[in-house]
Parts: C-alpha cells; sequence; structure tokens
C-alpha cells in the first residue's frame, strides 16, 4: 500500500513540473540566422504541442503556415522556434502579435546575440518547437538574465500548496483522525461481541 501511495504522489508531481517546465518562459542567448514559413498539417498526435491559429483566422484548420525562427547557439548547434500566438488560451501569455515577431526577426543583425523568451521544448523526434514569445538584444553570449518571473511565481506556487497542505494536515488531525478511532473502537468491540458469541 505504502508502494502505491509513493508512486501517486511521485507521478503527481511528475507531471505538476513537466507542465511547468514546459509553460513556464524560458530565455536562450542566440544568433537569429533566418526565418522561413513552413506549410504544416497539425492534424496528428503532437497537436497539442501546437497553439490555435492566429488571431482572427479559423481555429478549426489543421493545415496552415508555421512561422519558424532559425538560430544558433554559442555553441554552434542549430536551434529553431516556432512563432505562433497564444491569443486567450493555455498558457496564459496572451500573444497576439506574431507578424509584428516574425518582421522583427527578419529584421535583425545576423552577427549579433538575442535572448529569445520562449516556452515549450524542442524536439526532433515529435516535430515540436518552443513558440517564441519575445526578441531582445542583448550584449553577447555570456550574459547573465535572471528569471525574475518564474522565481516570483514559483516562490507563490510553493506558498500556496504549503498552506493548502498545512490546512489539510489540521482538518484531517481535527476531523478524519477522530473518526477512524472510533471506527477502530467500533471494529474492535463487534470483534470482542463476536468471539465471546463463538466461545459460548
Amino acid at each position: 500500500m505504502r508502494f502505491i501511495k509513493w508512486s501517486i504522489i511521485t507521478v503527481f508531481w511528475l507531471s505538476v513540473g513537466s507542465v511547468l517546465y514546459y509553460s513556464l518562459p524560458q530565455r536562450d542567448i542566440v544568433q537569429i540566422k533566418g526565418t522561413e514559413i513552413l506549410r504544416a498539417d497539425l492534424s496528428g498526435w503532437n497537436r497539442v504541442f501546437y497553439a490555435q491559429s492566429d488571431s482572427g483566422n479559423d481555429a478549426t484548420l489543421q493545415n496552415r503556415d508555421l512561422r519558424l525562427i532559425n538560430t544558433r547557439t554559442a555553441r554552434e548547434r542549430p536551434y529553431v522556434f516556432r512563432n505562433e500566438d497564444t491569443g486567450f488560451g493555455w498558457p496564459f501569455y496572451f500573444k497576439l502579435d506574431s507578424s509584428n515577431l516574425q518582421a522583427e526577426a527578419q529584421s535583425v543583425e545576423r552577427d549579433e546575440w538575442y535572448a529569445v523568451t520562449h516556452y515549450g521544448l524542442r524536439s526532433e523526434f515529435l516535430s515540436i518547437y518552443p513558440n517564441a514569445i519575445s526578441i531582445k538584444r542583448v550584449t553577447g553570449p555570456d550574459v547573465q538574465l535572471i528569471p525574475w518571473f518564474n522565481i516570483v511565481f514559483l516562490t507563490i506556487l510553493v506558498a500556496v500548496f504549503w498552506a493548502v497542505w498545512v490546512r489539510w494536515r489540521r482538518f484531517r488531525v481535527a476531523k478524519i483522525d477522530p473518526l477512524w478511532d472510533e471506527v477502530d473502537e467500533s471494529l474492535d468491540g463487534t470483534r470482542t461481541r463476536i468471539r465471546g458469541w463463538l466461545g459460548r
């Protein structure tokens, strides 16, 4: 029973961590090498990793243009971002300016370094790309950027989980544990009566 309990707890926290890792903003320092528009069929099982179509367009289309931003990291590795509106869906970035961001990415200086804020992850196997949210010029590939939003958000989230857990423990000690004690006492009395009855 203890193994099942800890398995459920582990799966729960791994799920929460995965959702947070995918949804919270991340920043990569890259050089932007170009942009392209790819006609993509988004009706496969990896559809959940893509946002809806741009605001004002038909959201039911499965075959649509996918804007991509091609970059290179400081280690000379290629890295590709997609550029889609998130609208008012999950995650709540309220991004409605993917066309402007594409124009900005097309006009950057190719030898300069930029911090691309994004969410999601890149997987060649799953054919998914992180979604770029913004582009900001930085001084170089070694610049240190502090993720203030993530720090504040995770601090608040931990505080909320802690408050809920403390209140649950108090409720369990005050209400549930006494009920279990009463049930145990009742069962003990029943067992004693049954043994006495069988002894006769």
